[in-house]
């Protein structure tokens, strides 16, 4: 039996944060407070390529703070990336824990399917 889901994303594991990065050949998150341009936030800094302030995380809220002004100081497009790539490498995570097999294929419209084969232990 087969399901579509769709997952509205709130980032709240480091783990994944971690996981998502190495995925995407970007910079380790940091901890710790940063000023974005005109405020200061605390979480998990993720360094997009080519933006000017961090992405902060906190893991919390759930939350995701930036400034792109408007994609100005940073591309939409990277952000999206990046919170689908956590969202994937979420659900792995959350799989795996319950020992379920994974696999991972990405579809030519730029998403990607996950399959959970429910007792398939890895």
């Amino acid at each position: 039996m087969s399901h579509i889901v769709q997952i509205q994303t709130e980032i709240r594991d480091p783990v994944a944060i971690q996981s998502a990065c190495t995925r995407l050949r970007l910079e380790p998150p940091v901890f710790g407070p940063v000023k974005l341009f005109i405020a200061e936030k605390t979480g998990w800094q993720i360094r997009l390529p080519e933006w000017r302030y961090p992405v902060v995380c906190d893991v919390n809220t759930g939350q995701v703070d930036f400034d792109n002004y408007g994609g100005r100081w940073g591309k939409q497009q990277e952000l999206d990336q990046f919170l689908q790539g956590y969202a994937v490498e979420k659900a792995k995570l959350e799989a795996r824990k319950q020992r379920h097999s994974i696999t991972e294929q990405s579809l030519n419209d730029g998403s990607i399917k996950l399959t959970v084969q429910v007792g398939g232990g890895v």
